[in-house]
């Protein structure tokens, strides 16, 4: 199974909310994922971004790939 980490999208119109998940690849966008290990509002000033920094080191340590988006925001 390819894992991922990425957003995936929650909050209403015109006002996102993601939260930052490890999922299987092949699932869609907003479908299941396997652990949530954070999340992301780009709504608030300055953006809130908060993340369980061990769970990302040890879902990279398994193989899990990073979006670009995630990889960007996690720095």
């Amino acid at each position: 199974m390819a894992t991922v980490v990425r957003l995936t999208r929650a909050g209403r119109k015109k006002r996102p909310f993601y939260r930052i998940v490890v999922t299987d690849s092949r699932k869609r966008r907003d479908g299941g994922y396997i652990e949530s290990i954070g999340y992301y509002n780009p709504m608030t000033e300055p953006e809130t971004i908060k993340f369980d920094a061990e769970r990302l080191e040890y879902w990279k340590s398994v193989g899990a790939k990073l979006s670009d988006r995630v990889e960007r925001i996690t720095k």
